[in-house]
């Protein structure tokens, strides 16, 4: 009998009757991080990472049951024993580990193996079977180093800065945007402009004690002057009347889609750089090879070139149906 299936509310635990992230409100929920399409308001008890507490408050509302459990922290759902494991997503990022007596199975929620000095780095974990997001599944997903893409951020906004214009760099808000502002700690102290839908999010990672740069929010008054500066801003912004107040403003955009000839000129930003915060196709397979399992089930994006791939090297694999929305 598997220990995780699909129902029409996500991934399901029989053992335990908890959901994995799941899509509607149910009696018992386990999160895997703080994103939005994983994290959603309404069930009647959670269970967390502590180091996510926060965030997750933040989207669930301050009145949600949350029961927080430290990484590798041992506990029990019904018959089901669990634990919560590094996943290196984001601030919070958990896989969750289950064991029963029909085996042991890890959910690995979204994650990368790249270094990140805002989250714990993934944990791997031996299991009988594993599920594993597929969001970057394709041969073609490959990241350059993370200082490489930091250093040519900096030489973009420099650029911009003396031709007297302001640089908008687009990236996701929670994860994505704290990462960029811990990296560039490497090369500048000056102050960030952040949007405000940012703001509170790079707040509570600096509740949590990660160094970033000093940041302040944009203000409301058009006459402001930005040349020069970089502002931080959620890809949702992009093109709004919010962004006039910058005038003449080069845009950016991070995220693992710029990997792909075309994508940034489709997205229609100036510069695409390649930062993701989900697993390129090495560290996918590296990571279903060190998990030792038997069984591979994949969710979230390419998952059934990733399927044929792994069946090909005569591993037990199958795309599972789910519900998770693209985030990059």
């Amino acid at each position: 009998m598997d220990v995780v299936t699909v129902t029409e509310n996500g991934l399901y635990c029989a053992a335990g009757n908890f959901y994995i992230d799941p899509w509607r409100p149910v009696a018992c929920a386990v999160l895997t991080h703080a994103h939005g399409d994983h994290a959603r308001a309404g069930s009647e008890r959670y269970f967390a990472a502590r180091a996510g507490a926060g965030l997750l408050r933040q989207r669930l509302g301050l009145g949600a049951s949350l029961i927080e459990k430290e990484y590798g922290e041992p506990f029990e759902i019904g018959a089901a024993r669990l634990s919560l494991l590094p996943a290196g997503h984001v601030l919070g990022s958990a896989q969750i580990r289950i064991e029963t007596d029909a085996g042991v199975w890890i959910v690995t929620g979204d994650y990368k193996r790249a270094s990140d000095p805002t989250c714990e780095p993934f944990e791997p974990a031996r299991c009988d079977v594993l599920i594993s997001e597929a969001t970057f599944a394709l041969p073609c997903y490959r990241w350059p180093q993370t200082h490489e893409v930091i250093a040519d951020i900096f030489r973009w906004w420099l650029r911009n800065r003396a031709q007297g214009r302001a640089s908008a760099l687009f990236c996701y808000a929670l994860g994505k945007a704290q990462r960029v502002l811990a990296e560039l700690m490497q090369f500048t102290e000056e102050t960030i402009y952040l949007h405000g839908a940012v703001s509170p999010l790079v707040e509570e990672y600096r509740r949590c004690g990660i160094a970033m740069l000093p940041t302040e929010p944009v203000v409301r008054e058009k006459k402001a002057d930005y040349a020069g500066a970089l502002i931080v801003a959620p890809p949702s912004a992009a093109g709004t009347p919010w962004m006039r107040r910058f005038g003449d403003a080069s845009t950016g955009f991070c995220s693992g889609w710029m990997r792909i000839r075309g994508a940034r000129r489709r997205r229609g930003y100036d510069r695409g750089f390649i930062l993701s915060d989900h697993a390129d196709w090495p560290a996918l397979l590296r990571t279903i090879r060190e998990s030792g399992a038997s069984r591979v089930l994949l969710t979230h994006g390419y998952t059934h070139a990733l399927e044929r791939f792994l069946r090909e090297q005569g591993v037990n694999a199958a795309a599972l149906r789910t519900a998770y929305g693209e985030e990059e």
